[in-house]
């Protein structure tokens, strides 16, 4: 992911993609870089527009987000549901005591 990562820094910084470059992002990070994954990674965005590909993938994480939060909303009620529960048969049983 680091490579990713330097890659997007250089774009961002305005850099030329290079394999030098990489190499020295990465080695600045505290990552020994690795040649291949570098050439690999290279290749891989030769004839990808950065900027559009940053633009329809921001659209997906935003999206994702509500449904975990409504699952931790049910999950807090179903709890207090439970709680009233249990509350309502010891109080019960302690009536059956005074009858």
């Amino acid at each position: 992911m680091e490579y990713v990562y330097a890659a997007l820094l250089l774009h961002k910084a305005g850099g030329k993609l290079t394999a030098k470059a990489m190499e020295d992002v990465l080695t600045a990070a505290g990552s020994t870089p690795d040649k291949g994954r570098v050439k690999a990674l290279l290749a891989a965005l030769k004839d990808v527009d950065i900027d559009e590909a940053l633009k329809s993938a921001a659209v997906m994480p935003v999206a994702a987000a509500p449904a975990a939060a409504g699952a931790a909303v049910k999950a807090e009620a179903k709890k207090e549901v439970v709680e009233e529960e249990k509350e309502e048969e010891f109080t019960a049983g302690l009536g059956s005591l005074f009858g």
